[in-house]
């Protein structure tokens, strides 16, 4: 007995190795990080006002996991196992899902300075020269060479003044010529070379962006590791708090999540908002903006904070002044 025992725990340590190796289609689900934003945002070429309260953005965190991880999630109750498919889309690998999850962070940036921008600056009508990036389509030659928030300031070393400006420029070019694009991302200059082509299901040649105006003065957010789209309305709330005299907050921290359009300012519906409640209550918040799409969702995990439902960014002001 004694001389078999090491042939039974063998293969036995192999299992379990294994076992740690292998993950599952499931998530570990639980709230992630709540993070003030209004030292986030930077202005310049502006007059910022300072607050005494504090927008606060609520996140989810997520994180594949092997069979002892997701026992591990079912007996914490701040966890909750979910499809990976919620994280990583079919067909993505994890980096590709998390690049997504960024661009799609600096996407609600630009929706968010927008609509700030349109009620309190005459924006788009009154905007700098050359064009932002607002999204890159996946399979065009713009993927991996610009991303969202890049500022196109020139094609062929022809300045761009506007979304027009480009727009003709690029037209006036022949298809299969290669544009040179010079600009500016994160401060830095850029020059790249694109050849436009057919790609997102369109027969003509694209470069695979669309574009937007370039805003009036500088406004730049910082994220850190926190990707998706849904602190658009917090952005939002934090830029015009910074941008308008008084305090929006009334001295409260005020937490809240919502994905924002920048067409006409509405607020859509995000996931996680449980999760997001517990960290808007870890951060000290006693309010919560919560999209009227969640507010059913929201309700059981509400106990100690008060919801407040909205459907556009307009509301949450109207709210937050009359004393929501």
């Amino acid at each position: 007995m004694v001389q078999r025992l090491p042939y039974v725990v063998v293969p036995i340590a192999a299992l379990l190795i294994a076992l740690t190796e292998v993950t599952l289609p499931y998530y570990a689900e639980g709230p992630g990080p709540a993070k003030e934003v209004e030292p986030l945002i930077h202005v310049s070429g502006r007059q910022v006002f300072a607050s005494n309260g504090k927008f606060v953005l609520t996140s989810v965190s997520g994180a594949p996991v092997n069979l002892f991880q997701a026992i591990g999630a079912l007996m914490n109750p701040t966890k909750v196992l979910v499809s990976e498919n919620l994280f990583v889309f079919p067909g993505e690998s994890q980096q590709q899902a998390s690049n997504r999850a960024f661009s799609e962070m600096d996407e609600s940036k630009l929706d968010a300075t927008s609509v700030v921008l349109a009620r309190v600056a005459g924006y788009p009508k009154s905007h700098g020269p050359g064009v932002l990036v607002e999204n890159v389509f996946a399979g065009c030659p713009a993927v991996g060479r610009l991303f969202v928030g890049d500022l196109i300031l020139s094609v062929d070393g022809a300045s761009i003044a506007s979304e027009v400006d480009f727009e003709r420029r690029l037209g006036a070019i022949p298809n299969g010529q290669p544009l040179r694009i010079t600009g500016t991302a994160g401060g830095k200059r850029f020059t790249i070379t694109l050849t436009r082509r057919p790609c997102a299901q369109s027969r003509r040649p694209l470069l695979g962006i669309t574009t937007i105006a370039n805003f009036p003065f500088h406004v730049s957010i910082s994220s850190g590791d926190i990707g998706g789209p849904s602190a658009g309305l917090m952005w939002a709330l934090g830029l015009y708090d910074l941008l308008t005299p008084g305090d929006l907050a009334r001295g409260r921290v005020i937490a809240g999540t919502g994905v924002i359009n920048p067409v006409d300012g509405s607020v859509g519906p995000i996931g996680g908002v449980r999760d997001k409640i517990a960290g808007a209550k870890a951060s000290g918040a006693k309010v919560f903006l919560v999209p009227k799409g969640n507010l059913a969702e929201a309700r059981p995990a509400a106990q100690g904070i008060t919801l407040v439902p909205v459907a556009s960014f307009r509301q949450a002001l109207d709210n937050l002044r009359h004393g929501r």
